[in-house]
């Protein structure tokens, strides 16, 4: 039976139908309210507004909790790979052996790019920011791969192009910023395996593969993989409701991701981490600074959105900075006061009371620091794990019957009809 919520205006009462999610969350069905009663609502951030329906991510906030398609992330982290974790987020189910080998094959098959896109890459200033060549060079592979969009073959074709050459991409863009050779994929190597030999090896000193780096990068895509409808995925959807194609919205998606509130938050983790070890590492001074609104000070790493407690994410890249940094036996000033700075807010009433724990981006960048990745490159790491829940959500909005191209309202607060003035006569 369908429940309603009243809403009543200037005498007038409107019976709008609540919708309700699998896991019991509930939505009031604002869809045809303007219509009805000529408002609009005002909701700021999108903070209590549901864009759409989707059966690929579930998070609870308040209980710490993430799925990707009903699987908790804790049981992925510990036990898939990070092509499987893709198959499930967009196929909406684990693959048998048999898919996998297949979906394996294709990415392998597929993971070259055209030696034209080098012509690109010299085109962009030595010091152009990975992010920003990364978002124009996945723009460009429409220009290269035209066929077969508009079929299920040749958008499955799309996607697994996608997933594969990215990470080609952002090893070549790397490699060409420091004038060295680009290395090309082998087909001998996983794909995480494939991406860290394409970064590090040379002629001079070939790349020695780690299984603990591999599992570490495995486990930081993974986390990053899908995360409901955040800034990046939600541009993605905006911008794949113009009917664009798939290389245009995720372009998109990595411009959103750019920014230090969303994805960039791990590297400003590390320059916040840097700049407090050279400052002497007080942390008392830290935390009174970060709970003063007057200071500009910004404490990165802490605190969520939507989870209110801590973010599970964050536990299992934890467990993994320590084994790792643990492992390489080399001290890492920056994990002493990560560690430090964390005891000290989990005690500090102020962060207690605001739900402000450890989120992911905290211990994130510590594992890439271990890993071997340079900072600059740590928000294109972050694309290259989110791209699975980019595609999945732009398949399930183009695959919705009741796709509508996202068109939101304002409240103008600008000026009312007024006269033009000619320019002679303006004081």
């Amino acid at each position: 039976m369908t429940e309603f919520a009243t809403l009543t205006y200037n005498g007038k009462s409107y019976q709008l139908p609540v919708l309700t999610g699998t896991e019991g969350e509930k939505a009031i069905d604002i869809s045809t309210l303007k219509t009805r009663s000529g408002l609009i609502t005002m909701d700021n951030g999108l903070s209590s507004t549901g864009v759409c329906q989707s059966a690929i991510t579930f998070m609870d906030g308040e209980k710490g909790i993430l799925r990707y398609r009903g699987i908790p992330v804790e049981q992925l982290a510990e036990y898939s790979s990070f092509k499987e974790t893709a198959y499930l987020l967009i196929n909406g189910r684990l693959p048998s052996r048999k898919e996998l080998t297949r979906f394996s094959v294709l990415l392998n098959d597929l993971s070259l790019v055209h030696e034209d896109l080098r012509e690109f890459y010299r085109g962009f200033p030595r010091h152009s920011h990975p992010m920003g060549i990364l978002s124009s060079m996945v723009n460009a592979l429409r220009s290269f791969y035209p066929e077969l969009e508009t079929t299920d073959e040749g958008i499955n074709l799309t996607m697994a192009r996608l997933l594969s050459k990215i990470r080609t991409l952002a090893a070549m863009s790397y490699k060409i910023s420091r004038g060295h050779r680009v290395v090309y994929p082998r087909p001998d190597l996983t794909y995480c395996a494939n991406f860290l030999n394409m970064m590090f090896d040379s002629p001079v000193r070939p790349y020695q593969i780690d299984d603990e780096l591999v599992s570490a990068l495995r486990v930081f895509w993974i986390l990053h993989a899908d995360h409901e409808q955040n800034c990046s995925t939600t541009a993605v959807r905006v911008v794949g409701s113009g009917r664009v194609n798939l290389y245009a919205a995720i372009s998109a998606g990595i411009a959103a991701l750019w920014g230090p509130l969303h994805g960039g938050a791990n590297q400003a983790v590390i320059e916040m981490l840097e700049k407090i070890v050279k400052d002497g590492g007080n942390i008392q001074k830290v935390i009174d600074r970060a709970k003063d609104r007057k200071d500009p000070f910004r404490l990165f790493g802490f605190g969520h959105r939507v989870y209110k407690t801590y973010d599970p994410r964050g536990k299992i890249i934890k467990k993994m900075a320590d084994r790792l940094l643990e492992k390489q036996r080399v001290p890492d000033p920056l994990l002493d006061i990560a560690k430090e700075l964390e005891i000290a807010a989990r005690k500090d009433d102020y962060f207690i009371e605001h739900h402000l724990y450890p989120n992911v981006d905290f211990y994130s960048g510590l594992v890439l620091r271990a890993i071997g990745i340079p900072t600059n490159m740590f928000t294109v790491m972050f694309a290259i794990g989110r791209l699975p829940g980019w595609i999945a959500q732009w398949k399930e909005s183009i695959d919705d019957p009741g796709w509508k191209i996202t068109r939101p309202r304002q409240v103008y607060t600008g000026p009312t009809c007024r006269d033009y003035i000619p320019i002679d006569q303006r004081t």
